[in-house]
């Protein structure tokens, strides 16, 4: 007896993966974030005891309990402020964004090695606002080579955004002599560099899509 071999082979009809039975699949997105765990109370306050970060109307009053860090000293070097909005490829604010930001000390070391500042933790986190702002308190950080600017290392997080967008924000008037920013089109280079509002406060706007997209870096 001859059996055929396409006789034992399942019939494609059957594959959940058939789009001929399901279609296309449908879009997901990410986000809104899960605002008890990521953006934490003050994980935007990277030199005190604020709770800047989080969003406290987005949690039961009973919730908002987590604990402020417990600071070990004083950060050395400058205080600063970063603020800024998140907008779409519209032009809309994205009021549920996530955004992180990663930097070295005053000096120029990143909290890792060991002659960084013991009571600066370099890393922090916080939710953007209804109007698409947001706030962090830090210290303005050092060259860590003789061609590296000063900068921080910022990824956002956003519904819509299957991978993180990493990109880095500048000083102006600081910026100069940086191989990576030396890279980026000089028209486009403003999209990375924050400008001074005076009081220590820099501003820095990071849209998504369109026209004015911030520079992002490829991981």
């Amino acid at each position: 007896m001859t059996i055929d071999v396409a006789d034992r082979l399942p019939d494609p009809r059957q594959d959940n993966q058939d789009p001929a039975l399901f279609g296309q699949t449908p879009g997901q997105t990410v986000g809104p974030f899960f605002h008890y765990g990521l953006p934490w109370k003050g994980g935007a306050d990277l030199v005190g005891q604020s709770d800047m970060g989080a969003r406290p109307e987005l949690f039961p009053e009973a919730h908002y309990v987590l604990h402020l860090s417990a600071p070990t000293g004083t950060p050395q070097g400058q205080m600063i402020e970063l603020t800024g909005r998140v907008f779409d490829g519209d032009g809309a604010p994205v009021p549920d964004a996530m955004l992180e930001i990663w930097q070295a000390d005053a000096a120029g070391h990143y909290p890792v090695e060991a002659d960084a500042d013991p009571h600066f933790v370099g890393f922090g986190r916080a939710a953007t606002a209804e109007d698409g702002s947001y706030r962090f308190r830090t210290i303005l950080p050092g060259r860590i080579a003789r061609d590296h600017a000063p900068h921080i290392a910022v990824s956002i997080f956003a519904r819509g955004v299957i991978k993180r967008l990493a990109t880095r924000l500048y000083f102006a008037g600081l910026e100069a002599g940086d191989a990576t920013l030396s890279r980026v089109p000089a028209e486009r280079r403003a999209t990375l560099i924050a400008t001074s509002g005076g009081d220590g406060v820099w501003s820095l706007d990071f849209v998504l899509q369109g026209d004015r997209e911030t520079v992002f870096f490829d991981l």
